[in-house]
């Protein structure tokens, strides 16, 4: 059976990859909806020109999908989301999937009513192929037990396509809620931790003073019972990088550890998803190109068999809610 899917909300290009991850492992799109006429739309309507847009979201809730993908403005996707799970879809939302702890627990009260999946996106784990490679070498043992991480997620500002929400704090969330969600997620992840205290949070605008909303730079230190780790994201990559930003990745364990360089390595390789792997027997760089990104189909799977191959749902819950406690903590330190 083939999986059946909608796009709902087209205001970050994040939207791009889930749809095409999606139609890459079978599923079929049945068109899309958003409001008005958002940056991203013409990019969409460019890379997928046979899809329908629906006139409302009425129609596109009701074309049959099993699946609802969506990357509105941060803000309202907990609303789009829990509109999506009351109508019979399971849901994959872009990070964040929400912007406050009451639409995260109107979210969890959804999920409990409707028995449906609510899945967030993480792009920089689930659509990165050397992450796929690292997960594979740390369940292997090949470092030990990874006892902490070191997780960087700088971006490029690109100010003329940035829309008005992009600067309103209250509509993108705050910048740890927005992209340390990302670097959290990974975190609980490679160190097998259920949940994390967050032991320090920064927030601020240093170089952006004119914005106000703006919060160009956080960090976020944490800590669970068997690993620790420390959180940089920013808004200040340099022109001259050839991509949107050096994100990198390093896993520390007891027997080695693994730095990924995910989308740029300066003055190494050419290309994305260079893996440093270190040990007491191997000191290399791997081409970590073809690793695959298996998120998508083993989603598909859990629709069709209600399994959390993908992300567990209590996974997907307290990376939320650590990077909304994350995001407080550092704002009531500003105050």
């Amino acid at each position: 059976m083939t999986l059946a899917f909608v796009a709902l909300g087209l205001d970050h290009r994040h939207i791009y990859g889930m749809t095409e991850n999606m139609a890459r492992i079978g599923g079929k799109c049945l068109g899309y909806w958003t409001q008005g006429d958002p940056q991203p739309l013409a990019g969409y309507v460019e890379r997928f020109p046979d899809l329908h847009r629906f006139d409302t979201l009425e129609a596109a809730l009701g074309a049959g999908a099993d699946l609802a993908l969506i990357s509105a403005i941060p803000a309202d996707r907990a609303a789009l989301s829990i509109r999506a799970m009351q109508t019979g879809h399971d849901v994959m939302t872009d990070k964040p999937g929400c912007t406050t702890l009451s639409q995260l627990d109107q979210i969890k009260a959804a999920v409990a009513e409707t028995g449906r999946i609510w899945s967030i996106n993480f792009s920089e784990r689930f659509e990165v192929p050397c992450v796929t490679l690292a997960d594979q070498l740390v369940q292997d043992g090949a470092i030990g037990e990874v006892v902490h991480t070191t997780g960087l997620g700088p971006h490029r500002l690109n100010r003329p396509t940035r829309p008005d929400w992009f600067f309103d704090r209250e509509r993108y969330g705050g910048v740890l809620v927005d992209i340390g969600s990302h670097q959290i997620d990974q975190f609980l992840y490679f160190t097998r931790s259920e949940t994390a205290q967050i032991t320090m949070a920064h927030a601020a605008n240093h170089a952006n003073p004119a914005d106000a909303g703006l919060q160009d730079f956080g960090e976020i230190a944490l800590r669970s019972a068997t690993a620790s780790g420390y959180i940089r994201v920013d808004w200040y990559t340099p022109d001259a990088l050839p991509n949107w930003g050096d994100g990198r990745l390093t896993l520390l364990g007891t027997k080695g550890y693994i730095e990924l360089r995910k989308y740029v390595d300066v003055g190494g390789r050419a290309g994305t998803d260079s893996l440093v792997l270190v040990t007491d027997n191997r000191c290399e760089v791997i081409d970590a190109r073809d690793a695959g990104l298996p998120y998508f189909e083993r989603l598909a799977h859990d629709i069709a068999h209600r399994t959390e191959t993908a992300m567990t749902q209590t996974h997907c819950f307290t990376v939320m809610e650590l990077a909304l406690h994350a995001q407080a903590l550092a704002e009531a330190g500003a105050a």
